[in-house]
């Protein structure tokens, strides 16, 4: 399909213009930018002058699913440079008819490719797209290994992201074979683990990089890759963030402390137990208890433990005044316990997406309660919100980032403030901590890469 737009001339920054001389320069970039920077339009204005000049004719753009509905049908309806642009989504009920038109851009979601390419007379893309490419970071999944036997079909191979190593160096194999099938990185991850990294932890489980292992994966990757932060070329409003401590209540507390030690605590009906078999089950049932309530089965059929978090987010919400909250939230029990503590509550799962959106972004929800892992990507929050607030901390720290990236994002007006509600002396404590580790290794790659 293709649409009618209003007049709006696309005028690229400084910094767009040079991502797009770096695209059409070389057959594989990875562009390591901020949300908020134009990834989307910078791809398109790239495409835009491939195809004048007789060297693109179709991409295929994996993307997860709202950026695929919402965020790059907008910007090819938003700019006129941009509005000739043909595509199809491949997806839902009539992706097998919309696979066989012929449109310029095709999107598919990262769970649609198994699907994808088992379907004959495919299109003859000469360009791939890889929206949020830390989606392929792990080499061993299913959807790595389907994109991985199509790539030689590609002239130009691009790469978008804002947080490119999340869990660590480790990350980055996956999304570079892309760009430069092992070139850079190695053919497969043993060689990768094998040149870079070396075995330790319990039972030699993990790899920690070898000494000056990061200055050689910087030096080997640094042609393929444009980093730019959104501080450096944006005029963003201050962000911080603040803590929230909450004092367990002393029945809780011996819960928290027998889970913790013996894997093992028996609530107030003797009939349920909470049951952990190992050190990671333990430590999940943890963070649920400091978070007020805990799962008794298979079922999901919960227990309330405490209230101190509730309490703590409604005492912060009154000091708020009655301003947008983005408030996140870790595990199902946490949503049910919110939107019972807060019946005013309104959740994406709510009902129509964009409907939602421009009610808060217009000030008419003062609450918004979502998860991280459904709110990463292709949300505009920055309307009238300048507050988040984290119920329950994750670890991941690519859906940490993203979902703050939600608000505090080009347009943005206001100080944003973001709050971690955390149980003292608990796993919230070990979360924060590892989260603030994982986020020095990815700004110290981001720092290396933009230099």
């Amino acid at each position: 399909m293709n649409c009618s737009s209003p007049m709006n001339k696309w005028w690229p920054h400084d910094y767009q213009g040079r991502a797009v001389k770096m695209m059409i320069s070389q057959g594989a970039v990875g562009l390591f930018l901020d949300p908020g920077l134009g990834k989307t339009s910078i791809c398109l204005a790239a495409l835009k002058v491939l195809r004048s000049a007789g060297y693109f004719r179709k991409a295929l753009i994996i993307a997860p699913l709202r950026p695929m509905y919402s965020t790059w049908p907008a910007e090819v309806y938003k700019w006129e440079d941009f509005n000739d642009f043909t595509y199809a989504i491949i997806h839902g009920s009539e992706k097998a008819e919309r696979l066989r038109c012929d449109v310029e851009l095709y999107f598919v979601n990262p769970e649609g490719l198994k699907w994808l390419l088992s379907q004959p007379n495919l299109p003859e893309w000469d360009t791939l797209i890889v929206d949020e490419s830390t989606k392929f970071k792990d080499s061993g999944t299913q959807r790595f290994r389907y994109l991985k036997g199509i790539l030689p079909k590609f002239r130009r191979r691009w790469i978008l992201t804002g947080t490119p190593i999340p869990n660590g160096l480790m990350d980055l194999f996956g999304q570079l074979y892309i760009l430069d099938r092992g070139r850079s990185l190695g053919a497969y991850i043993t060689h990768y683990r094998k040149e870079f990294f070396e075995q330790s932890g319990w039972n030699k489980w993990d790899w920690t990089p070898q000494h000056g292992a990061f200055e050689r994966i910087i030096e080997k990757i640094q042609p393929l890759i444009l980093q730019l932060s959104a501080e450096d070329y944006l005029q963003m409003p201050e962000l911080s963030f603040h803590d929230v401590p909450v004092e367990l209540p002393p029945d809780a507390r011996a819960i928290y402390k027998s889970v913790e030690d013996d894997f093992l605590a028996q609530l107030a009906d003797p009939e349920k137990l909470i049951v952990a078999a190992n050190a990671a089950a333990a430590g999940t049932k943890c963070r649920q208890i400091a978070n007020g309530a805990v799962y008794t089965d298979a079922d999901h059929n919960w227990e309330v433990i405490h209230a101190e978090k509730l309490d703590a987010l409604e005492d912060l919400l009154e000091e708020l005044n009655g301003h947008p909250v983005l408030v996140l939230y870790e595990y199902r029990h946490d949503f049910e316990r919110l939107l019972r503590r807060f019946p005013t509550a309104v959740s994406l799962k709510s009902g129509d997406v964009s409907a939602i959106v421009d009610r808060f972004n217009n000030g008419d929800i003062p609450l918004l309660v979502g998860h991280p892992a459904s709110m990463g990507h292709g949300l505009n929050l920055q309307g009238s919100c300048h507050h988040v607030i984290w119920f329950g901390i994750t670890w991941n720290l690519e859906h940490y980032d993203q979902a703050i990236a939600r608000v505090y994002r080009q347009g943005q007006k206001n100080h944003v403030m973001v709050y971690h509600i955390i149980a003292k002396d608990t796993k919230d404590e070990d979360v924060a901590a590892v989260l603030t580790q994982k986020d020095k290794t990815q700004q110290d790659l981001l720092k290396a890469l933009s230099g």
